[in-house]
């Protein structure tokens, strides 16, 4: 939280600096209540009530006739209760910031310094380069914690677009991470992104240091060394009657501690939508994730199937699912939503039926629960 709180500190000390006569600048206070009611069947988690509050403040200066700076700083706030019995209720919540950067931007290029979300690739809803990122499409409000970084970014002439970006004082696991980053050393990496036929081909890579972890023995305690680790990427999407797509990552850490240092991770996707009243249209994606002793070698991991469905009644109201199955386990995860959108109100009918928690989104805090079989209502309120 202080970190945050500072970073906002210095930004308006920033901001505060720029001249003012002939700058137009504009000064927003915004911000979305969401409060919900979950029950399921499972004994840990029956039933939950929650809110979550996100104020968001934001100031932009124009500093040219094509030159801004802005900035953004919002919070999350979150609390909730389990009743797992009459006389066991079990409280949680957080109080941090959500979003704290500050930005410089001309028509083709953009900096953007601080806590941001940085999320990239083709994929939608199993995502091989989730990498800085842990968004869970069957989540309504789309939370997802930032990183702290400083990111570039150059649009050419051509549609093509050049991502740079460093990271530095992340000390939880993001995205697919099983290890943390080593503390108070930096992250970079960059992203090309250029057109190609009717679509466009990303060639991505990543480079940082993790800690990893021996467990203790009768012989030696804990024991626990520093490593390089590498990912390197490439996706595309294209749209030729229908749309479609690939996504593929490879990721090395160089550890002797590690039983599989390579891990794998590819996703084949296809969209269409079908003149159907309205438009029904239909998402389905197939990923593999293995983890091996060479990059291409065999390996152990899973495969899974995700089918998303989404139809407009009218207006206002929409139906929506999202099925996920895993080949290996043979488990089917259901997903099932209808949606009413007003100007500021937007409702939310959830019901779901996993046979366990769906792993690909853990680990992330104040994280929608949709374990066993259950129901969810949600109401959200933006101002």
């Amino acid at each position: 939280m202080r970190r945050g709180l500072r970073f906002l500190v210095i930004s308006l000390t920033v901001m505060s600096f720029l001249p003012r006569t002939g700058f137009p600048q504009s000064l927003s206070w915004k911000g979305m209540v969401a409060g919900w009611f979950t029950a399921n069947n499972k004994q840990t988690t029956k039933p939950q009530l929650g809110i979550r509050y996100l104020p968001e403040f934001s100031l932009a200066v124009d500093v040219d006739e094509d030159k801004l700076v802005d900035m953004d700083f919002s919070l999350n706030t979150f609390r909730s209760g389990e009743c797992r019995a009459w006389d066991n209720v079990r409280t949680s919540g957080i109080f941090k910031p959500y979003r704290a950067w500050i930005r410089y931007s001309s028509p083709r290029f953009e900096a953007r310094l601080g806590l941001q979300k940085i999320n990239f690739g083709s994929a939608s809803m199993l995502r091989p380069l989730m990498w800085f990122d842990r968004l869970d499409p069957r989540d309504p409000l789309q939370i997802t914690d930032g990183v702290y970084a400083i990111l570039f970014r150059y649009y050419f002439l051509n549609n093509g677009n050049l991502w740079l970006w460093g990271l530095y004082g992340n000390d939880d696991t993001k995205g697919w991470e099983a290890y943390a980053s080593q503390k108070d050393a930096p992250e970079f990496g960059g992203r090309w992104q250029f057109p190609l036929f009717h679509g466009e081909l990303a060639l991505t890579a990543h480079h940082r240091r993790l800690v990893v972890s021996a467990p203790p023995s009768a012989m030696m305690p804990v024991f626990e060394e520093t490593v390089p680790e590498n990912r390197v990427a490439i996706d595309g999407k294209w749209d030729y009657i229908v749309g479609f797509w690939v996504e593929g990552s490879l990721t090395h850490a160089d550890s002797d501690l590690l039983p599989f240092p390579y891990q794998r991770a590819v996703n084949a996707g296809l969209d269409y939508t079908l003149g159907i009243g309205n438009g029904l249209n239909i998402m389905g994606e197939f990923f593999h994730l293995s983890n091996a002793q060479a990059a291409f070698g065999s390996g152990e991991g899973l495969n899974m199937t995700a089918v998303s469905i989404r139809y407009p009644l009218g207006l206002f109201d929409s139906i929506s699912s999202i099925f996920y199955y895993d080949w290996k386990e043979k488990d089917l995860y259901s997903f099932l939503q209808w949606q009413r959108t007003y100007d500021r109100w937007i409702l939310n009918l959830i019901a779901f039926w996993n046979p366990r928690q769906l792993e690909l989104y853990a680990n992330q805090s104040g994280a929608p629960v949709f374990e066993g079989l259950g129901i969810q209502l949600m109401v959200v309120f933006n101002h």
